[in-house]
């Protein structure tokens, strides 16, 4: 049996920190769903998106919780942003901000399932992205 806290520590620190792209072949399923397809390729499209954007981007792994095929990864990332993200252009600005990671993993310990939340608004606020809410329209505006 694979040890699934082991393989998802190695997803972060292998693909995510040492940009060893080999490792997601080894790692992710092919009916993994990803950016744009599925499989490894689609897994790498979005790191190498966030990447673009954070090319110094570093993870650190705070706490892991397994419970059978499911991990739980949560994580704090620092990085400047150098490159374009969505649709604020670069800043230059040095961010730190948390997320977490949940992956699923079949019989064979691959990955199956990637998906995570990410505290973008503080991200956004330290890019100094002003975000209003939307003008109120109609009846009592």
């Amino acid at each position: 049996m694979t040890d699934v806290q082991a393989a998802a520590r190695r997803f972060i620190t292998d693909v995510w920190n040492a940009r060893r792209e080999e490792s997601a072949y080894e790692l992710v399923a092919e009916e993994c769903p990803g950016l744009g397809g599925t499989g490894p390729e689609a897994t790498l499209a979005g790191h190498r998106e966030r990447r673009a954007a954070f090319p110094d981007l570093r993870y650190k792994i705070v706490d892991v919780v397994a419970a059978g095929e499911r991990v739980a990864v949560h994580w704090r990332a620092a990085g400047t942003h150098a490159g374009q993200f969505g649709p604020v252009p670069p800043t230059g600005q040095v961010v730190s901000y948390s997320g977490a990671t949940f992956l699923r993993f079949d019989p064979t310990g691959r990955i199956v399932e990637v998906w995570g939340c990410t505290e973008l608004f503080q991200l956004l606020q330290q890019l100094g992205v002003e975000m209003l809410p939307p003008a109120v329209s109609g009846p009592g505006a």
